[in-house]
C-alpha cells in the first residue's frame, strides 16, 4: 500500500506515469535511507516516543534491509513507488504496529533528501580518491619522462618548445583544482534534512543535531523551507563541479588523440586498449578516448536540464524534483568511471622521445631567439620584428 493511499483508488495510468523508473534509482538509496532511518529512530527514542526495545527491534530490521539491499535482494515493487515505502512496508510486516512508528515525526521530502545526501558524500568521496589516482599517475608521468622535449601549440600551430612534465603536470594541477570544488561542494552536501518535515518543521520536540550526528552529517540545515529548496541547488552544484573533471577529463583524451596519430607519434596508446575496425584491417582505433571525450557532453548535458528543472518552482516541494535522481546518479557514475579509464591509459602511455625531437623544428625557437637579442640590449618590440622578419 502506498503511504498516501486514500479512498478513491487512482488510475493506474497516472501511478504508472509518475512513478516512472524511480523504483530502480530509489534501489541505490536502501542502504543510505535505512542508515537515516537509523538515526530517526534513535531521536524518536530520545524524544521519549519509542523506548529502547523498540528502538533496538527496528534497527536490527533496518540492518536487515540494507544487508538485504547490498546482496541485491530487496525489491522495491511498482506499486509501492519508492524505497520509503518498500522499507516502511517491510518493517511493518515483519514488527506489526511499530513498523508503522518510524515515519512519526518526518516527511518523505526530508526522507529522501537524508537518503540522497548521504549517497551523493559516499559516490564522491569515491570520485575524490579515483581522482586522486588520475593526480598520482600524471605525477609519476613526469617523474619518468619529464624531461623529454615535445612542441607546444596554440590556435593548433606549432607555438614553443614544451615538456612532457610542463603538459602532464596541467592537468595534474588543474585536477587539483577540481577537487577544491568538490570538496566545497560536498561541505554543501554535509548537512541534516531530517526533522524538517515537508518543508515546514514537525509539531514535536525532536532533537535535530542528535539526528544529524547519529546519521553522519557533520551539521544540521537549519531552515525547513531552504531544506526544500536546495534540493536541486546542490545537485545543480555537484554536476558543475563533476563537469570541471569531466571537461579536463575531455581535453586530455583530446590530447591523446591528437598525439597518439601517426603523424604526430609522440605517444603511443596500448593495444590492448584500441579496437579495430570491420573493413580496414590495419586500423587501430582509439574509440575508449573519443568516447571519454563525448561523456563530458552528457554530464554537461545533464547539468543543464537540473538547472532548467529546479527553476521557476515556488518555494516549497515539487514532484518536478524526482526527476533530478537519474541525471545525478548517472554523471556521478560517469565521472568515477571515466577516471579510472583514464588512469588505465596514463599507466601504460609510452612517451616515443625520438619522435618527439625529431618534431621540434626550427620555428619553435623563435620566441628564444627574440629574448636572446633582447638579453643583448635590443628593445623587445624591435626584436621581435627582427626574427619576425625571418618568417614572413
Amino acid at each position: 500500500m502506498r503511504l498516501w493511499q486514500k479512498k478513491t483508488e487512482t488510475d493506474d495510468r497516472i501511478l504508472k506515469y509518475t512513478v516512472g523508473d524511480d523504483p530502480a534509482w530509489d534501489s541505490r538509496l536502501v542502504p543510505c535511507d535505512c542508515r537515516a532511518s537509523r538515526a530517526h529512530a534513535e531521536t524518536l527514542c530520545k524524544a521519549g516516543i519509542l523506548t529502547r526495545d523498540e528502538t533496538d527491534r527496528l534497527n536490527e530490521t533496518l540492518d536487515e534491509i540494507a544487508a538485504l539491499a547490498g546482496a541485491g535482494k530487496f525489491e522495491i515493487p511498482q506499486e509501492m513507488e519508492d524505497c520509503h515505502t518498500a522499507i516502511e512496508s517491510f518493517l511493518t510486516e515483519r514488527l506489526g504496529d511499530l513498523g508503522k512508528k518510524i515515519h512519526t515525526g518526518r516527511s518523505r521530502n526530508d526522507q529522501v533528501l537524508a537518503a540522497l545526501r548521504l549517497y551523493y558524500i559516499g559516490a564522491l568521496d569515491g570520485i575524490r580518491e579515483r581522482a586522486g589516482t588520475v593526480i598520482r599517475t600524471l605525477n609519476t608521468l613526469s617523474e619518468k619522462s619529464g624531461s623529454i622535449r615535445l612542441p607546444g601549440y596554440t590556435h593548433t600551430r606549432k607555438a614553443m618548445p614544451s615538456t612532457v612534465a610542463m603538459w602532464a603536470g596541467a592537468f595534474a594541477e588543474s585536477m587539483e583544482d577540481n577537487l577544491k570544488l568538490t570538496d566545497a561542494v560536498r561541505g554543501w552536501i554535509d548537512q541534516s534534512p531530517l526533522g524538517t518535515g515537508a518543508g515546514y518543521g514537525v509539531p514535536l520536540d525532536l532533537d535535530r543535531a542528535f539526528t544529524a550526528e547519529k546519521a553522519g552529517f557533520s551539521r544540521v540545515q537549519q531552515s525547513p523551507v531552504y531544506v526544500q529548496l536546495s534540493r536541486g541547488k546542490f545537485e545543480w552544484a555537484l554536476l558543475h563541479a563533476l563537469g570541471q573533471i569531466m571537461l579536463d577529463l575531455n581535453r586530455l583524451a583530446g590530447d591523446l588523440i591528437l598525439f597518439s596519430m601517426p603523424a604526430f607519434g609522440y605517444f603511443r596508446l596500448p593495444g590492448e586498449f584500441c579496437t579495430g575496425s570491420s573493413i580496414m584491417p590495419q586500423k587501430k582505433n582509439p574509440d575508449v578516448l573519443e568516447l571519454l571525450r563525448a561523456k563530458y557532453h552528457i554530464v554537461l548535458g545533464y547539468q543543464t536540464l537540473l538547472g532548467s528543472l529546479a527553476s521557476n518552482l515556488i518555494s516549497g516541494y515539487h514532484r518536478d524534483l524526482q526527476l533530478t535522481k537519474k541525471p545525478v546518479m548517472e554523471s556521478l557514475d560517469l565521472t568515477a568511471e571515466s577516471l579510472e579509464i583514464i588512469r588505465l591509459v596514463l599507466d601504460k602511455l609510452e612517451i616515443d622521445e625520438e619522435a618527439c625531437l625529431k618534431d621540434l623544428t626550427e620555428e619553435l625557437f623563435a620566441t628564444e631567439k627574440v629574448y636572446e637579442l633582447v638579453r643583448q640590449g635590443m628593445p623587445f618590440r624591435e626584436a621581435y620584428r627582427r626574427v619576425g622578419e625571418q618568417y614572413e
